[in-house]
């Protein structure tokens, strides 16, 4: 695989995406592309403006249904589904554009080191520990929609690779959390501004499944990660 930390001089100046990232920002820019034109009423006829709203009761993550599973111990598909939809479905254009522009930023990296299999077990998987999160620790009655959960997974893992890379080179490491502590910040601002919602909870949840899985998935494994411990 190779090391986008260490570009070689003849590297051509625009490097393709990882198939697997290009797929996904196809799929959420696709379907967002769907919802728009039928919003216009390009495609789908006037049953066409309610598409996104359809999409969110049928995909979205919901904590009464998790509950309600919970407790009847009760798992069927069409709903269990719902933990690896809800990230194609984005509230809004704006809400899609931002999850867009950072699945390729960081998949990239993170694609060139990892592979796409593993790339989007990380998406995936992050997805899945967000919406568990947001089911099991809160009690909120609104859905749950968009790819944060998984991009924030993808930032887990960019800042584990970073934070390796920087021991290997004898530099602080705490520069590898500089991204995720800027984010932190920036909806800190937000939530005093404009009030918080709930969904802080499933893409830092993401950030934490994503760094904590990417110790496996990331060359090395395990193996790496305790040499990289004991060199201290």
């Amino acid at each position: 695989m190779s090391d986008p930390f260490h570009e070689p001089v003849n590297q051509p100046p625009i490097n393709p995406l990882p198939p697997v990232v290009a797929a996904l920002f196809l799929v959420i820019a696709g379907i967002e592309l769907t919802f728009q034109m039928g919003a216009r009423g390009v495609v789908g006829g006037p049953q066409a403006v309610g598409w996104r709203l359809d999409a969110i009761q049928t995909y979205a993550f919901s904590g009464d249904i998790f509950d309600w599973m919970l407790a009847n111990n009760i798992w069927p598909i069409s709903e269990v589904i719902r933990f690896v939809s809800y990230p194609f479905v984005q509230g809004s254009f704006s809400h899609a554009l931002f999850v867009g522009v950072m699945l390729l930023a960081l998949g990239k990296w993170v694609g060139e080191v990892m592979g796409g299999v593993r790339t989007l077990a990380l998406f995936l998987v992050a997805s899945v520990l967000g919406a568990l999160a947001y089911g099991l620790l809160l009690n909120d009655p609104v859905p749950l929609i968009g790819g944060f959960p998984g991009v924030y997974g993808l930032i887990g893992g960019f800042t584990y690779l970073l934070w390796r890379r920087l021991g290997e080179a004898g530099a602080p490491q705490a520069r590898a959390f500089a991204l995720i502590g800027m984010l932190m910040g920036i909806r800190l601002v937000f939530a005093l501004m404009y009030g918080a919602d709930s969904t802080w909870l499933a893409d830092f949840a993401g950030f934490g499944g994503g760094f904590a899985l990417s110790i496996l998935l990331a060359p090395g494994g395990w193996q790496a990660f305790l040499t990289r411990i004991r060199r201290g």
